[in-house]
């Protein structure tokens, strides 16, 4: 049996009454959880379900459909709230799912519609306080995948259609363990769901790692703790929810933790009860950390990628460096190449879908780093993204860009400067700010950097990098090739107009 499904049934037992998981009205407790678990599980069993996707909100029914199809031993497929029509279409596709479940009412029949998948609307299912939609899909010719595959998680990447990376069960309870050892969870604990349940990091440890611990995941929505669409963020709405649902964890990506800071540094109410806050999806400043502390804010940076099923490094109570991303968990093994890779080894994913690579081997991560006299690891950036100036010095943006975002008037930024005398930024402008402001935020921002990473030459973009443009990755990260793509022309004036 599973970890997690054996944690689940000894709690339903020794404290029946807890609450597992907390909705924005409707609670679930430990007891009430194995029966829920159940129900979906006989459901889908009726429906002749092979291999199952899900495209749903943070309730309480998505993580029991979850729990159910672990249960039941049929493959799960999340569907990212902010893919377009066209990854939706070929996620669907290349997964082979032939059912899917929904809690996002007539939205997902036009999403299906437009992304062109035949469907047949099945009888409801009626989970914890929820009314759910049920969709037989005509999948193609499904790709095969190595026994033992549990769950498929679809990467957004930065070009191209979205991998599904193949992950077995066992796999998703040795990193939840990890990560439930490391944290100190425990069954006092309540975990606020802020990221969307298709994040692997948010699945695994916001979601796992609390029921393993006997403590209570808070599904309140994705509306209530203030996201909005794929990248926005309601800062009033955010604050409440993280002090009103009296969360003691949660995870967040830089931008959330960037809000949070400014918000409790303007004087809104600091959010008492969090003991942990877990950040992590992209790169994070020093000085946002510095800032964070310096605010007695209790955040731990980690690193981690789908193909490791989340976690990999983790800074933790006991153990904290400020700027790295943490030791190393006891299931992987870590070394840096002789050019400054991060290799892997242990237990990870059984391959990408459709792929026949063999994983028992090393992995290279792509990513570039280095590990201190005390084992904790540096992030330095991504391999592929590392540009050489015109006087030969290796910049990595993600480090520029790390300084450059902690400006208040900086929202987003993606940096330049591949075989030239300096480096150029593309800017999004914070709601608040303007032009006028923009030369003091990067002139605060070089005097964090050396001579030659910092950016002496920018123009502000025409819109916010977002999923739905294809400049933006769901995870925060910037999609270079498109963003590059569309403003060369205006790059290239900046270079000319200072010859």
């Amino acid at each position: 049996m599973s970890v997690i499904l054996d944690a689940l049934a000894k709690h339903a037992c020794h404290q029946a009454d807890t609450i597992a998981i907390q909705g924005h009205v409707h609670r679930v407790t430990y007891a009430q959880l194995t029966d829920d678990i159940a129900t979906v599980e006989q459901y889908i069993h009726s429906q002749k379900a092979v291999r199952m996707a899900v495209l749903m909100d943070n309730t309480p029914a998505v993580l029991i459909t979850d729990l159910a199809c672990i249960q039941a031993a049929i493959p799960l497929i999340p569907v990212p709230l902010f893919f377009s029509p066209q990854q939706v279409q070929h996620t669907l596709a290349s997964s082979g799912a032939n059912l899917l479940i929904s809690n996002l009412g007539a939205t997902v029949e036009g999403l299906l519609t437009t992304a062109g998948v035949t469907y047949t609307l099945l009888p409801n299912l009626n989970i914890a306080g929820e009314l759910l939609q049920v969709y037989c899909l005509q999948p193609s010719k499904q790709q095969p995948f190595s026994n033992g595959v549990q769950k498929i998680t679809y990467t957004s990447g930065s070009t191209g259609d979205a991998k599904g990376v193949c992950l077995s069960q066992p796999l998703m309870d040795t990193v939840a363990t990890s990560l439930f050892k490391a944290t100190g969870a425990c069954v006092a604990d309540r975990h606020l769901c802020l990221l969307p349940y298709a994040t692997l990091l948010e699945n695994i440890a916001g979601m796992y790692v609390p029921l393993i611990a006997g403590a209570t995941v808070c599904l309140p929505g994705l509306a209530q703790v203030g996201m909005k669409g794929s990248s926005g963020l309601d800062i009033s709405r955010f604050m409440t929810c993280l002090c009103e649902s009296r969360a003691t964890s949660c995870v967040m990506i830089p931008q959330m933790l960037q809000a949070l800071v400014a918000a409790v540094a303007s004087g809104m109410p600091k959010p008492e009860t969090l003991r942990y806050i877990a950040v992590g999806g992209a790169p994070v400043s020093e000085y946002l950390l510095s800032q964070a502390e310096a605010l007695d804010l209790p955040v731990y940076e980690g690193y981690g990628l789908s193909e490791a099923s989340s976690v990999v490094t983790l800074n933790t109570p006991s153990a904290k460096k400020k700027g790295s991303v943490g030791r190393v968990l006891p299931h992987v093994k870590l070394r840096i190449s002789d050019d400054g890779e991060i290799m892997l080894r242990g237990d990870l994913f059984s391959g990408y879908l459709g792929s026949d690579s063999d994983q028992r081997g090393e992995w290279a991560t792509g990513d570039i780093g280095r590990l201190d006299a005390d084992d904790f690891l540096y992030i330095e950036g991504r391999k592929k993204h590392i540009f050489i100036t015109s006087f030969g010095r290796n910049v990595s943006p993600e480090w520029v860009e790390r300084e450059l975002n902690v400006e208040p008037a900086i929202a987003q930024c993606c940096v330049f400067g591949e075989a030239k005398p300096f480096n150029v930024a593309v800017v999004v402008i914070r709601q608040g700010f303007n032009v006028e402001t923009l030369a003091e935020a990067f002139a605060s921002a070089n005097q964090r950097l050396p001579d030659y990473a910092q950016v002496h030459g920018w123009v502000v973009a025409d819109e916010a990098f977002s999923v739905d443009n294809g400049q933006w990755t769901g995870t925060g990260r910037p999609r270079r090739m498109f963003i590059e793509k569309k403003y060369r022309m205006v790059l290239n004036e900046l270079y000319e107009e200072k010859k």
